[in-house]
């Protein structure tokens, strides 16, 4: 690997800490904070199973408490861990720096493997939201077809920026309409905590996968935090404004919220026109989420790649175990990601804590304002929310996560052996440093 004197990952002087592909765009903190919002929401659709599953008071305060428990500080060790090693890889690198390459590649290939099978959820989705519209898209071979055909759309990411608009109309045009006592509705004893806590927690998750993009982040050390902190303000609102003009603008039947019942709520409150928005929005917000997460897929096996954890064909994806996974339903899917991104997290968290533990002193460009005993503190709710989701999971999606959890295991030795034979070609980057610990790093990376 290449010496760590010409890697600048802390640099003194707040220029880009970037160590790869000098002298090309990197990408800046507006388009950043979009490529957050895609990575992690792109909108409201799909929150509607959360009052489906619990009604609205329960939906509501789940999307304001949820993302203090989770999203804060997920996004808070993403800001730390992804300015200390601003790489792509992400997350990757981190668990590899504090467990070791083994493990580091069992968090790329279960995280990977999430983000696939997240990439199928987006089709399933714009096509719920179609099928009010076209019933003959409800099922069958059109579903296939159009998940194919949202590949075509990478070039519609920019559009995405008007994926809230509709909903700022259709909170103005709902102000007559509203009634405050429906946001209070709740019954316990009809709660569907599977449903309800699978649903916060894909839509809340994945603030991590932006750190697989930090070697194209211009001046990380800044760009990075604030990004995700503006981020983390759109998609709060972004979902509770939705959630609170559709429960209090229509009478309550649960059963109807149902991933594309926004549409249906746009076609009361203001006409098919607004429904057409609605469809239209979901349309581009769901490619935008499709290419985000193909970005972040791509750079992070890149990043490994480039670690030499995987061999040069690992880096070509194919779009056809999305398409596959296009005929399943959307609970379906969602269960079965987070039951692989919840295995990932917690790698996450022990990665964090045990850099903190190693390094107390490390020179980090961004550092979450606690020890190490606030950092193991800030973990614990996040961790019991992960063990409540894996506790609540079927039998049917525990055993096919932990059975791809199995195939990772077994995978690193047989691609380690196909290394050591030259079965399979192998290269690593000369421009990355050694992961002997990030401390060490930070000091032989500052400039004399």
């Amino acid at each position: 690997m290449g010496q760590s004197d010409v890697v600048e990952y802390v640099n003194i002087n707040d220029q880009p800490s970037s160590p790869r592909v000098y002298g090309t765009r990197k990408v800046s903190i507006l388009p950043l904070i979009f490529l957050i919002l895609y990575e992690v929401s792109g909108g409201p659709f799909g929150v509607e199973d959360s009052v489906k599953a619990a009604g609205p008071l329960l939906a509501l305060l789940g999307f304001l408490v949820s993302p203090i428990i989770w999203s804060v500080p997920e996004a808070l060790i993403t800001a730390e861990m992804g300015t200390m090693f601003p790489e792509n890889g992400g997350y990757v690198v981190w668990v590899s720096s504090a467990l070791g390459p083994y493990w580091g590649f069992q968090q790329g290939w279960m995280k990977w493997l999430s983000g696939v099978i997240d990439n199928a959820l987006y089709p399933v989705l714009f096509l719920d939201y179609l099928k009010s519209g076209i019933p003959a898209l409800g099922n069958g071979l059109p579903r296939a077809f159009v998940a194919g055909l949202t590949i075509v759309g990478w070039a519609a990411v920019l559009l995405g920026i008007f994926s809230l608009l509709p909903f700022v109309v259709m909170g103005l045009v709902s102000l007559p309409k509203l009634e405050p006592s429906r946001w209070l509705v709740v019954n316990l004893g009809e709660v569907d905590w599977n449903l309800y806590l699978n649903t916060l927690f894909w839509n809340l998750n994945y603030w991590d996968s932006i750190s697989t993009l930090a070697g194209e982040v211009d001046n990380p050390k800044k760009t990075l935090p604030k990004a995700l902190f503006n981020a983390l303000i759109l998609v709060i609102f972004g979902y509770f404004f939705p959630l609170l003009v559709g429960t209090g603008a229509i009478p309550l039947d649960r059963d109807l919220w149902t991933d594309g019942y926004f549409s249906d709520i746009a076609k009361v409150l203001g006409g098919v026109w607004l429904r057409w928005w609605i469809q239209g929005a979901a349309a581009m917000s769901n490619m935008g989420m499709f290419v985000a997460e193909m970005s972040s897929d791509s750079f992070q096996l890149l990043g490994m790649a480039e670690r030499g954890m995987l061999p040069e064909v690992f880096a070509k994806r194919s779009p056809s175990g999305v398409v596959l996974l296009s005929w399943l339903s959307f609970q379906d899917i969602v269960a079965a990601e987070n039951f692989l991104y919840c295995f990932g997290m917690i790698m996450e968290f022990i990665a964090f804590i045990w850099l903190r533990i190693q390094y107390p002193a490390a020179s980090c460009p961004y550092k979450i304002p606690t020890g190490t005993v606030g950092a193991i503190i800030m973990c614990i709710p996040p961790t019991i929310l992960i063990c409540v989701v894996l506790a609540l999971s079927t039998l049917k999606v525990a055993a096919l996560s932990i059975g791809a959890v199995v195939i990772g295991l077994v995978m690193q030795p047989c691609l380690k052996y196909a290394e050591k034979k030259r079965l399979m070609k192998f290269s690593t980057s000369a421009e990355l440093p050694d992961l002997h610990g990030p401390e060490q790093e930070s000091v032989d990376s500052l400039p004399e």
